[in-house]
């Protein structure tokens, strides 16, 4: 056939995708050259491109399963705590669930809860201060209403969690938009246990729940 060559071939084909399957005998006379040196036959090639597609494909499926386990365990982790919170009957109570479950169920180095308004002094686990000082000390991170999660300044560190060591990053939860009835905040010794890719979902419920139930503790 005059005027034939490699393009016009791949072209033929790629407008005739159905071309092998209408002519499987040539499958073995079409040969690929293999990392070896050797040569194989295009049969011998799909398998082996298909083998690794599926070990690629196992490999993402585990993945998968693996995350949804880990998110199904850390759903019902959150469950337990949510329900401990809503039974408690005093403030005391209910930040111990708070402190507890961070320790025991989500294995959290340091945690703490800091309330602004009219709690009386320091009870249990919590932290009772003025939202004004809290500004002075943390307004930048309290500034956007939003969690932040990273590897803070030591003085702000040293605000969220002053009975502790050395804390290597944290994640800050408001527990309102605008932060004015206090926060939560979760803290490790590793500074790369929380960054600007950890989701914050869980701990985010969390604070809302807990929003929602200052109102029955606040004294008058």
């Amino acid at each position: 056939m005059s005027g034939l060559n490699d393009e016009l071939v791949r072209d033929y084909l790629m407008d005739n995708d159905d071309f092998l399957q209408r002519n499987p005998d040539l499958l073995d006379y079409l040969h690929v050259p293999h990392a070896s040196g050797s040569a194989v036959s295009l049969v011998e090639k799909q398998v082996t491109v298909l083998r690794e597609k599926n070990v690629e494909m196992r490999h993402r499926l585990k993945a998968l399963t693996d995350n949804a386990r880990d998110n199904d365990k850390l759903f019902e982790k959150t469950r337990r705590l949510i329900l401990s919170l809503l039974e408690a009957e005093s403030l005391e109570a209910m930040s111990q669930a708070f402190s507890q479950s961070m320790a025991t169920d989500f294995g959290v180095d340091y945690s703490s809860m800091i309330l602004f308004g009219n709690y009386g002094d320091a009870v249990g686990d919590c932290r009772v201060e003025s939202a004004e000082d809290a500004k002075k000390e943390i307004g930048a991170l309290l500034k956007s209403g939003k969690p932040v999660c990273g590897a803070l300044r030591n003085d702000e560190l040293s605000y969220l969690f002053p009975r502790s060591g050395n804390v290597g990053s944290a994640a800050m939860i408001p527990l309102d938009g605008e932060a004015k009835l206090g926060l939560i905040a979760v803290g490790s010794a590793d500074a790369n246990v929380y960054n600007s890719t950890v989701g914050t979902l869980f701990l985010s419920q969390i604070a809302d729940v807990i929003m929602r139930l200052l109102p029955r503790f606040e004294q008058g």
